[in-house]
């Protein structure tokens, strides 16, 4: 979906040692006015050149007086103007509960940004904010949209609240919070406030930084990696201790072919009766492929040739499978098993 991204302005009174436009940063300054982004949105809008609008901001005067700028936004693009795009709203930390409540009538997601894996983390880098009063934005973002279900379930026809739901963002690599304690903090922020998605950003050290941050960013294969993690958890039944187990996650494997050669003693799976749960935890085997396993094999007995139609990726599946016509034979127990899907070792440059 393509969005125009923007910021009702970069000044902020806060002082988040990671954040290029804090109030100590020596950045230059600008602002719309709601006026501008309402016209701005609608032209771009008219013209096809977006489909919604993400709207953020730094924190202007107050976090009150920033987000009723941004509530007059959201609610002139849908009421006065009829706007029938997409809208996507970062609320403002430590803003009232009413105006965030009323911005989640105008819009259709909200995010609330925990910014950081540990509450000691964003004490130490950003003071400012308030763990608990997150928390407490999530979880009344929660309870109003439970409220309008309930009351269309009642036959009323409620109010639209945030129909496409919450998320928020967390700062990867600022600190030395490893990835299973960063996947744990997501699985409770997906089970306590039913987010959607919780999205990760690669720390990038910015200038005049604190001596608290590194001074490198982290591999961008990391937040890759924790994405992949994540779908891991949300849509193959993945517990976060089981993925990132020692720690960190691998670099140079996905987390589910990691997990797999963790676990070598649960393979082969015999693809003609194992049940879903074990099916989707085969490399190379998606949601949809074990869907189409799980259809098509009470009719026939499946092939090699059948997996590769049904979608598989075989190239990693077939060390981890048993079929009909295929077992892995000495590939699954062999030694350089993790070399074949290993990314060959690179010389480092001393230059």
């Amino acid at each position: 979906m393509s969005l125009l991204k923007i910021l009702l302005t970069n000044f902020c009174i806060f002082d988040c040692a990671y954040c290029v436009n804090r109030v100590s940063s020596n950045v230059q300054r600008a602002r719309f006015t709601p006026e501008e982004v309402v016209e701005l949105t609608l032209e771009f809008y008219r013209r096809n050149y977006i489909e919604g609008l993400f709207l953020s901001s730094g924190i202007i005067r107050s976090p009150d007086d920033t987000m009723r700028d941004m509530v007059r936004i959201v609610r002139s693009l849908r009421v006065d103007h009829d706007f029938r795009g997409y809208i996507h709203l970062k609320t403002i930390p430590g803003a009232s509960p009413e105006l965030v409540a009323e911005a989640g009538l105008h819009v259709d997601r909200l995010s609330v940004n925990i910014e950081l894996p540990t509450e000691t983390s964003l004490a130490s880098l950003a003071p400012e904010k308030d763990a608990g009063a997150i928390r407490k934005h999530m979880a009344d973002i929660r309870l109003g949209r439970e409220a309008a279900k309930d009351l269309s379930h009642k036959g009323t026809a409620p109010a639209k609240f945030v129909p496409a739901g919450q998320s928020t963002q967390m700062i990867v690599g600022a600190d030395d919070t490893p990835d299973a304690t960063i996947l744990k903090q997501s699985a409770r922020l997906y089970g306590s406030y039913g987010l959607k998605r919780v999205y990760y950003s690669a720390f990038s050290p910015i200038p005049d930084s604190t001596a608290k941050l590194p001074l490198v960013k982290p591999p961008l294969l990391r937040e890759h990696r924790l994405y992949q993690a994540d779908w891991l958890m949300r849509f193959y039944d993945f517990a976060p201790e089981e993925i990132a187990q020692g720690g960190n996650l691998d670099l140079d494997l996905d987390p589910k072919l990691a997990w797999a050669l963790r676990h070598r003693e649960a393979f082969p799976v015999e693809v003609q009766r194992a049940p879903r749960e074990m099916l989707l935890r085969v490399p190379g085997f998606g949601t949809k492929t074990v869907d189409r396993i799980l259809r098509t094999r009470p009719h026939r007995t499946l092939r090699y040739d059948d997996l590769l139609r049904m979608g598989a990726s075989m190239t990693k599946a077939a060390p981890f499978i048993a079929l009909a016509d295929w077992t892995p034979g000495a590939l699954l127990d062999g030694e350089r098993l993790r070399a074949r899907f290993a990314p060959e070792p690179e010389q480092l440059s001393l230059f």
